[in-house]
C-alpha cells in the first residue's frame, strides 16, 4: 500500500468523554469531533479505547462506565468520563464503530491504537482507572521494589500471565472493530520489563508483535481489505531498543506498516534522527511510513517546567522532521478546542499546515533546544541545558536542527537566562557557525518560555545559516555567572 501524507493524530479514551455534556451522548455529538479534524491535512485519525480500563462495555477487560465500589473519582472530569461512557452504553451506541465510520465518510484512515501498559494515577492505588486486574496483581508489576514512580508500577510483559490478559484485548480489538490500521502504543507507559531484563524483552515483544501481525492477516482476510499495522517507540534507535522496544528488526522482518519514534511526554523532542532510523531500516523504510512523534509540550530538560507548543514550534519540528526524512507528523495530546490540554488556538492552524513540507515551512518557526525524555534504566541523562556561564570565557557549543536554511527573512537566536542576582546586567556575545551574531531588544514575554527571567536575542546573518544542524557558541561578557536555561532559533522567511 502506498505512504499516505499528511498528519496522524491520536484521540485518547478520556479526552471526548471527559469534555462533553451528557446531552453530547448521541450519534451526532460523536460526529462532531471528526468533524473538527477533517477537511484540512489530517489524513489518520488513531482512536486509542484503553487505558488499564476501556472506554466501551468489553468482554474481556473492564468498563471504565462500571469503576468498583471503593474507587476514587479524584477530579470532576473522572466522573464526567465515567458517567458519558455509561450513557453511551446504555443506548447501545459504540462510538468507536461511529468514530471509525465517520472517519471514512470524511476521507480519513481510521485507526484503533491500545496503549500497551497504561498506568496513569498509579500514585493512588485506589484511582477509578485502575484494573482489577492490575489490583489484584501487585506480583505482576515490574519493580515493585522501586522508588514508585508510574514506570516502576506498569505491567512486567516478562509474565506469560501478563502478555496473555493484554492478547485478549488485542483479539477483541480485531474481532469488534473494522480499521484500516491497528497500532500498538509501547509509549504508554515505556517500560515493560524488570529492569535488566529488557534484552531478553526485545525477544519477548517481537514475538507478540508477530502474533498480532498473523492476527492482522487473518482479519484481512476477512475484511477483505489490508489492515496496516503500527507501533510507537523511543526517539533513538539505541534507546527503544535498550528498553525491548526493536522497532528497526519489527519493520525489516514485515511486522510493521508505520513507524513512529517518539518522546514520552516530557517534552517535544526536536530532535529525533529519521535519518538514522532510515538508515538501520534499509531497503524496508521504503515500505514503512516513518512518522515523527510531536508531543504537546516542551521542556529544557532539569528542573523546568513544561511548556505548551504553539504554531511557530509546531512548524519548526515538523520542517525539521520532513527534512531528515520523515513520511508523516504524528500528533499526541492534540484534541479539539474543548479541552485545556492541548494548544487550543493554535490547533487549527496545526491541523491545516503541518502534514505538508511545503505548507509546513512557509510560516515562522522556533527550533528549540530540547532534550530525550526517556531512557534504558540506568543509562545517562542525554539533554545540553542547563549550561553555567562563566565571564570571558565560550559555553560548549549548542546544536540545533533547522530542516532547510532559509534564503529570505529574518532568523534571531534566543538565550533565556535564570533568575539571578545580576541577570539585568548580563552582556552576552554569540555565535552561529562562527560567525558573530548582532545583539537586538530582549524578547519582552520571557514568562512563556519555560521560567526564563530574561530571554535575549541576536540576530542571525542569512548567511551564516546551513541546512540540518546549525551550532551555537555563547559567551559572557559581563554580569557575573549566569546559568543559560532555553535556546533556540527562531526563523521567519516572509521577515
Amino acid at each position: 500500500m502506498p505512504k499516505q501524507p499528511g498528519l496522524a493524530l491520536n484521540e485518547d479514551s478520556s479526552h471526548f468523554f471527559g469534555t462533553r455534556t451528557a446531552e453530547d451522548m448521541t450519534l451526532k455529538g460523536l460526529r462532531t469531533l471528526i468533524d473538527h479534524y477533517a477537511g484540512e491535512q489530517v489524513s489518520h485519525v488513531l482512536l486509542c479505547p484503553n487505558c488499564m480500563r476501556v472506554s466501551y462495555r468489553s468482554k474481556v477487560w473492564d468498563f471504565i462506565g462500571e469503576p468498583s465500589s471503593k474507587a476514587n473519582m479524584e477530579v470532576a472530569f473522572a466522573s464526567t468520563w465515567v458517567q458519558n461512557a455509561k450513557i453511551l452504553d446504555e443506548k447501545g451506541i459504540d462510538p468507536y464503530t461511529v468514530w471509525i465510520d465517520a472517519c471514512r465518510e470524511k476521507g480519513i484512515s481510521p485507526w484503533i491504537s491500545m496503549r500497551m501498559n497504561d498506568v496513569h494515577n498509579v500514585g493512588n492505588p485506589e484511582s477509578f482507572i485502575h484494573s482489577d486486574f492490575w489490583r489484584e496483581h501487585p506480583e505482576y508489576q515490574r519493580n515493585p521494589h522501586g522508588r514508585g514512580s508510574w514506570m516502576d508500577r506498569a505491567f512486567d510483559y516478562g509474565r506469560k500471565e501478563v502478555r496473555e490478559y493484554h492478547w485478549l484485548l488485542v483479539e477483541e480489538l480485531f474481532e469488534r472493530y473494522d480499521f484500516d490500521g491497528f497500532e500498538m502504543d509501547w509509549m504508554r507507559f515505556g517500560f515493560h520489563f524488570k529492569p535488566g531484563f529488557e534484552e531478553e524483552g526485545c525477544e519477548i515483544l517481537t514475538e507478540f508483535s508477530a502474533r498480532v501481525r498473523a492476527l492482522a492477516n487473518e482479519w484481512a482476510k476477512k475484511r477483505g481489505h489490508a489492515i496496516l499495522l503500527g507501533a510507537r517507540v523511543p526517539s533513538r534507535p539505541e534507546n527503544a531498543r535498550g528498553l525491548g522496544m526493536d522497532g528497526v528488526r519489527w519493520g525489516r522482518e514485515g511486522l510493521i506498516d508505520m513507524l513512529v519514534p517518539t518522546p514520552f511526554f516530557s517534552s517535544a523532542d526536536f530532535d529525533i534522527p529519521i535519518e538514522q532510523w532510515r538508515e538501520l531500516l534499509g531497503a524496508v523504510a521504503k515500505k514503512i511510513t516513518l512518522a515523527a512523534g510531536l508531543e504537546n509540550g516542551m521542556s529544557s530538560g532539569g528542573p523546568y517546567r513544561r511548556v505548551l507548543t504553539d504554531i511557530e514550534s509546531a512548524r519548526g519540528f515538523a520542517v525539521s522532521a520532513y527534512h531528515r526524512g520523515a513520511d508523516q507528523v504524528y500528533l499526541f495530546n492534540y484534541f479539539d478546542a474543548n479541552t485545556d490540554t492541548a494548544v487550543e488556538d493554535d490547533c487549527r492552524t496545526i491541523f491545516n499546515e503541518l502534514g505538508q513540507p511545503k505548507s509546513a515551512v512557509a510560516g515562522p518557526r522556533r527550533h528549540v533546544v530540547t532534550f530525550t525524555d526517556i531512557l534504558p534504566p540506568g543509562a545517562p541523562k542525554q539533554q545540553a541545558l542547563p549550561k553555567d556561564l562563566e565571564e570571558d570565557g565560550w559555553t560548549p557549543c549548542l546544536r540545533m536542527h533547522i530542516g532547510p536554511k532559509p534564503h529570505s527573512g529574518k532568523a534571531v537566536l534566543r538565550i533565556g537566562l535564570a533568575e539571578s542576582e545580576n541577570v539585568g546586567q548580563a552582556v552576552l556575545a554569540t555565535r552561529v557557525n562562527t560567525v558573530l551574531c548582532k545583539p537586538i531588544a530582549d524578547h519582552d514575554t520571557p514568562e512563556n518560555i519555560s521560567d526564563c527571567a530574561r530571554l535575549l536575542q541576536f540576530d542571525i546573518p542569512l548567511e551564516a545559516l546551513r541546512d540540518g544542524y546549525n551550532v551555537a557558541q555563547l559567551f559572557l561578557n559581563a554580569g557575573g555567572k549566569q546559568k543559560a536555561i532555553w535556546v533556540e532559533m527562531r526563523i521567519d522567511p516572509t521577515g
